[in-house]
């Protein structure tokens, strides 16, 4: 089980990341958060890239980003070259983001889903263990520049 978990999120994802913090803190993981750090407008990428990098230099064992939609802490994440992040709004996304493609970064669309179901997303994606086999090679085949 994974100990070490990074968070990021933007303004629209703020409210949503303290939630799972919590969550996450009552049930032991200890939490590496990258910001946002208020409701107050901030930009996405200046809470991805920080995350990006601890994942790659492996200080956390993976991430969880969101913001309003998911899309661009998403793009952003997936700009760095160890970062497979994977945006998920169900629990079966979650728990094949994990299983087909081994995503070291999940994300989610703040302002689409409820806290709830983002605490099942989660749960669902943690649980879940990579196959490996034709997912490893399908995953190989992503370039790295």
């Amino acid at each position: 089980m994974s100990k070490t978990i990074g968070m990021a999120s933007d303004h629209a994802g703020f409210q949503m990341k303290e939630y799972l913090k919590s969550l996450l803190t009552d049930k032991g993981y200890q939490i590496k958060d990258f910001g946002a750090y208020s409701s107050e407008s901030t930009d996405y990428p200046d809470t991805a890239h920080p995350l990006a990098e601890a994942v790659e230099r492996g200080e956390v064992d993976f991430g969880i980003a969101m913001c309003g939609s998911g899309n661009g802490i998403s793009m952003t994440l997936n700009k760095h070259q160890g970062i497979r992040a994977a945006l998920c709004w169900n629990p079966e996304l979650g728990a094949l983001a994990k299983k087909h493609n081994n995503a070291n970064v999940l994300t989610l669309p703040a302002r689409f889903i409820t806290e709830e179901m983002a605490r099942d997303i989660v749960k669902a994606y943690m649980e879940a263990e990579f196959e490996g086999g034709r997912h490893q090679r399908r995953i190989d085949k992503i370039p790295v520049v």
